[in-house]
């Protein structure tokens, strides 16, 4: 009776099959560490220290350790509060607008009813495809009392309007802000409704239910992660609130250098305050990160 071979060693194929996942995950995970968590960590380091010179004068510069030092001269600052209160008030009502003209654009596109769908989505996303700097440049030359055709038309209805004022810039950054992102937010949405199952609506029709039954009682609570996504990326961007106010800065006098927290910290890095611009940096992403938790866990316990 000849012996049966003895089955090959799997010793060697464990690790390999462990490490496989890792290999997957290295095209996002080591650009993520080197331009996200390296810079971050860095920031945090440099905000808990401060540039202390030596020998003078004319002498040379050290950092020092200084702990939360610069934290506390921060949000001792004026503009800490007012910009924070600014952009969440910009937050309350840009956001809701925006999430649901995407909503309403995404459902429009994926009724029955719609024609030339790929022309209209892909004029909708077009704005989100404009440099921020350019579109930004754009709706500032309709703001402008100077040369708008906008404020014309105003004018000669016999209403006075200032869109760069004081009373109404941020409404028109908000404008801005909404035009650009809508596009990019219906394209999430309307993929999440193209992955319904179209038996369900064909069953709801059978039992008498309409467009608009299907349409707030099936699809939505169905795409309602997606809902949350959209969410979540829309109070991300919104505290890194920083194209807009900076061109609108040099038009109009209402938009100061500290008008929202991102365009703080710029202007204090400008200024070679680097540490304050550090420290205000990380409390941004701190109150962004809580929020964006904060909103998450209010969707879950709903859904919940």
């Amino acid at each position: 009776m000849t012996p049966t071979a003895a089955p090959p060693s799997t010793g060697r194929r464990r690790p390999r099959r462990a490490l496989a996942p890792y290999a997957f995950l290295a095209p996002f995970l080591i650009p993520f560490v080197l331009f996200t968590l390296v810079p971050v960590g860095y920031a945090f380091w440099q905000s808990l220290h401060k540039t202390e010179r030596v020998g003078g004068t004319f002498g040379s510069t050290r950092p020092v350790f200084a702990g939360f030092e610069q934290y506390a001269d921060v949000v001792r600052e004026p503009f800490f509060a007012d910009s924070v209160v600014r952009v969440g008030l910009f937050a309350l009502v840009q956001i809701p607008v925006m999430l649901l003209f995407a909503l309403a654009l995404a459902l429009l596109l994926d009724s029955a009813v719609a024609r030339l769908k790929r022309f209209f989505r892909l004029v909708y996303f077009v704005p989100y495809g404009i440099p921020g700097v350019v579109a930004a440049l754009m709706w500032a030359f309709l703001y402008d009392p100077r040369l708008s055709p906008v404020v014309d038309l105003f004018r000669s209805a016999g209403v006075q309007v200032d869109l760069l004022g004081s009373d109404a810039i941020l409404f028109s950054i908000g404008n801005v802000v909404t035009w650009t992102y809508t596009g990019y937010n219906m394209l999430i949405l309307y993929a999440a409704l193209q992955a319904v199952p179209s038996d369900i609506g064909e069953a709801a029709r059978v039992d008498g239910a309409g467009n608009w039954t299907i349409a707030l009682r099936i699809k939505l609570p169905l795409i309602r992660p997606a809902l949350v996504l959209t969410g979540v990326f829309s109070i991300i961007g919104t505290f890194q609130l920083f194209t807009e106010p900076q061109v609108f800065r040099s038009i109009s006098t209402s938009v100061t250098s500290t008008y929202t927290p991102n365009l703080a910290a710029y202007s204090l890095a400008s200024g070679d305050n680097y540490s304050e611009a550090a420290a205000l940096s990380v409390l941004l992403a701190a109150v962004t990160f809580l929020l964006s938790f904060a909103f998450l866990h209010f969707t879950s316990r709903r859904q919940g």
